[in-house]
């Protein structure tokens, strides 16, 4: 198993875009605004949660295979 270290804001960056990633899909299935601007808010988080992780997960990934840990 591979442990990766990672700082307490590191950690709440991941989670933050994720809550975004979430609350982007909870509002494509709610009632509360209208249909277009639902899919207007409701993708633009996807878009922002799911880009947003990207770079920090392939950091904190690479950062631990990069210590001479093999995989």
């Amino acid at each position: 198993m591979r442990e990766t270290h990672l700082t307490f804001p590191e950690l709440g960056l991941i989670a933050g875009t994720r809550a975004a990633l979430g609350a982007g899909l909870g509002l494509l299935m709610a009632d509360r605004f209208s249909p277009e601007q639902r899919r207007a808010v409701g993708w633009t988080l996807v878009a922002v949660g799911a880009l947003t992780t990207v770079p920090l997960v392939t950091e904190a990934l690479g950062r631990c295979c990069s210590d001479g840990q093999a995989r």
